[in-house]
Parts: structure tokens; C-alpha cells; sequence
């Protein structure tokens, strides 16, 4: 399937606080827009915002949902911090290293959204922990955060 697009659907609450976040603010397209959703494209893949009547609860920690992009440059990742960074946007974590000195090091910051959408990015020093290092046996942090 080298010849597809990633999909995410989401939902949000106010679109015009929406656009603000992920077009002025992480760069990202608009696509087709109504009154219930907006389509917007991240790094060449589709985002669709859909507005939902009532404000879900707000998850505690990182887990279990959010999502983002894995940056394979690392200049580019630290462009996307600092970018987050000149806009304003709400860092639920500020970048830093996870695991360090092991072969699933990578580099990460959280990001909030203003319907309390979290969105992960990240840079693996060693590219191969993107899909393997199966023996490294860990997924995520031990603790929720």
C-alpha cells in the first residue's frame, strides 16, 4: 500500500478555533470545509474535523489516544517545536528524550488542540525503532503521564 494516504477522523468543537491551531499554527491545508467538519492535510496526509455537540471528557495523561507524525529529520522536528513554540500552542509536554541510550531513543513533544485533541511528535535517533527493535519489549511510557 506504498501508494496511500493516512486518514484520521477527530472531533472538535469549534472550527474556526480549529483552523487557527492546525493551519496558522502547525501549517497545515484546509481543504473542503461546512458547518459539521473541515478537512485539513498534514504532512500529505487527511485530517477531517468533525464537530461534535458535547465536549467529551478530558483524558488524563498521554494514553490511550492521540496521534501526530514520526519526523524523520531531526532538524525538522526541532523546527516543528520551535514553530509550536512561536505560535503559541498549548505543549501538554515540552519536548524531551525518552529513553535515552537505548536503541528506541527518540525525541517527542505533546501538543493540545482546542478540543483537547492531543497530538504527538517525534524523531527516533535510530530509525530502525519506528517498526522494530522488537526486544526492547516496551511500547509507551511504564507510567501514564
Amino acid at each position: 500500500m506504498s501508494n496511500s494516504l493516512f486518514h484520521l477522523a477527530f472531533p472538535i468543537h469549534d472550527i474556526e478555533a480549529t483552523i487557527r491551531f492546525y493551519v496558522d499554527g502547525l501549517g497545515c491545508i484546509v481543504g473542503r470545509r461546512s458547518k459539521q467538519a473541515v478537512t485539513l492535510g498534514l504532512a500529505g496526509h487527511q485530517l477531517v474535523a468533525h464537530v461534535v455537540p458535547e465536549q467529551s471528557s478530558k483524558q488524563k495523561g498521554i494514553y490511550p489516544s492521540h496521534f501526530g507524525l514520526v519526523i524523520l529529520s531531526e532538524q525538522e522536528w526541532q523546527a516543528l517545536a520551535d514553530r509550536a513554540k512561536a505560535k503559541g500552542l498549548a505543549f501538554y509536554q515540552q519536548p524531551r528524550v525518552r529513553f535515552p541510550g537505548t536503541r528506541i531513543e527518540h525525541r517527542t513533544f505533546f501538543l493540545e488542540d482546542p478540543s483537547h485533541n492531543l497530538l504527538e511528535f517525534k524523531h527516533y535517533t535510530y530509525e530502525s525503532a519506528i517498526f522494530g527493535e522488537a526486544d526492547h519489549g516496551q511500547v509507551g511510557d511504564s507510567e501514564e503521564m
